[in-house]
């Protein structure tokens, strides 16, 4: 029988991880981990393929927040060729990223422009940083969710876009970000919320050491227990099966009713699977606030 490629990586896998010091190799690089060494086997299903697209006119800004107490980076994509007053999605990034990374890495500006050449109604789609709030106000007094209503959605609105009824969507802490501001603001204000593997935590004790001030923090914020407030906003959640943050999505899902759009499938905590669900996050986005 003939010795495949995946059995050689498979054996070669256990055999470093087996000797002195192979949790080191992993964490050093040397040796893939679970996310490395899934891709190599083709047991991730697969990374999207960023659209070879032309993005639309991107506006690039900044603003001393008061909400926030520092200065705040912000940018919005728009369609190619569509101009005039437009619905608009917020995307909010995941830890240790800002406002330009949802384009500049995970190239979801080129997702829209991709998405609307082939049907999907148009919209802009807005970034802002958060920094690494995990979206909500802090005991510093850092207050994200009050920057995006207070200032972000009117500065928006001076920018000629609708901010009557906006998408939320985000991948790691920002899908937990687009979660609890949509319980926050309710479907008066909310069309739509994508969730792209949301950083859940079962509690406190296993939370993020940035995640929440306390456990009162936590239980304040915590978007299973408040996932009624959800109820009349249509919401997608997707995450990868490998993802650590799998179990949490599969107990969210299980409370939202109706039940939630997007799946649990094939993948990890990587860009690779934010990418590969990007598509669809942008169709759902456009659907819902073309309504």
């Amino acid at each position: 029988m003939p010795v495949t490629r995946r059995a050689v990586l498979i054996g070669a896998a256990a055999t470093l991880v087996a000797g002195a010091g192979g949790a080191g190799l992993v964490e050093a690089g040397a040796l893939p981990g679970r996310a490395r060494l899934n891709a190599l086997l083709g047991l991730d299903g697969g990374g999207g393929d960023i659209p070879d697209v032309d993005p639309g006119p991107t506006v690039t800004g900044s603003w001393r927040s008061a909400a926030r107490g520092t200065v705040v980076g912000w940018s919005v994509s728009r369609p190619p060729g569509v101009t005039g007053p437009l619905p608009v999605a917020v995307l909010l990034h995941g830890r240790d990223a800002d406002h330009s990374t949802s384009f500049e890495r995970l190239g979801y500006d080129r997702f829209l422009a991709a998405a609307t050449a082939s049907g999907v109604p148009p919209f802009a789609l807005a970034t802002v940083d958060g920094g690494n709030t995990y979206w909500h106000r802090r005991r510093s007094g850092d207050d994200p969710q009050r920057m995006i209503t207070d200032e972000f959605l009117p500065l928006l609105a001076r920018q000629g876009l609708r901010t009557g009824r906006v998408g939320l969507a985000g991948w790691s802490m920002g899908g937990y970000g687009a979660l609890l501001l949509g319980e926050t603001l309710g479907p008066a204000r909310v069309a739509a919320v994508a969730a792209t593997s949301p950083a859940l935590f079962a509690d406190y004790p296993s939370s993020s050491e940035v995640a929440f001030d306390d456990a009162d923090d936590f239980r304040a914020h915590d978007v299973i227990a408040g996932a009624a407030a959800l109820s009349g906003i249509p919401v997608r959640v997707d995450c990868g099966r490998d993802d650590p943050f799998a179990d949490q999505v599969r107990r969210l899902r299980s409370v939202l009713r109706p039940e939630p759009a997007g799946a649990l499938s094939a993948g990890e905590h990587t860009d690779a699977f934010f990418t590969r669900v990007a598509p669809d996050t942008v169709a759902a986005l456009g659907s819902a606030l073309a309504t």
